[in-house]
């Protein structure tokens, strides 16, 4: 759903995290992979916390994942927010090893659990602007 009047807190890219958020507008979801050693990484950032390099490429990842924790909320952090109550937020093993967080789209009767397994979505609220969010898969 795309709309001109978004009211929402939007992310600010930095130079390391430009790749990701592009990639969220094609539709792909990528992540960081340090060339010197070959670990994944996610959140963007500028330096390998295993070997310290700042050579980095970009994977395409697979997208999909299984539940680690979650939460409920039921009180808007920011006024916009207000009307999307009560939301779940989930953070998901992705496949390729790293964690990441999103807004959790599943039906009503849906029964969370960790191990849940879940599949990214990618959601357009604006023309430039693409968000990751996450659907059960069962």
């Amino acid at each position: 759903m795309t709309t001109d009047t978004y009211t929402k807190l939007e992310p600010e890219p930095t130079h390391e995290s430009k790749p990701y958020w592009d990639g969220l507008n094609e539709g792909r979801l990528l992540l960081q992979k340090c060339t010197g050693g070959g670990k994944i990484r996610h959140y963007p950032r500028p330096l390998c916390d295993a070997c310290h390099s700042f050579d980095v490429s970009w994977i395409e990842a697979s997208g999909r994942g299984k539940v680690h924790s979650w939460t409920i909320t039921h009180h808007p952090f920011h006024f916009a927010y207000k009307a999307e109550l009560p939301y779940t937020l989930v953070t998901v093993d992705l496949d390729e090893g790293v964690r990441m967080q999103a807004q959790l789209r599943a039906p009503k009767d849906t029964a969370i659990r960790i191990g849940l397994p879940v599949h990214v979505t990618f959601e357009r609220v604006k023309a430039d602007l693409t968000l990751p969010a996450f659907a059960s898969e069962g």
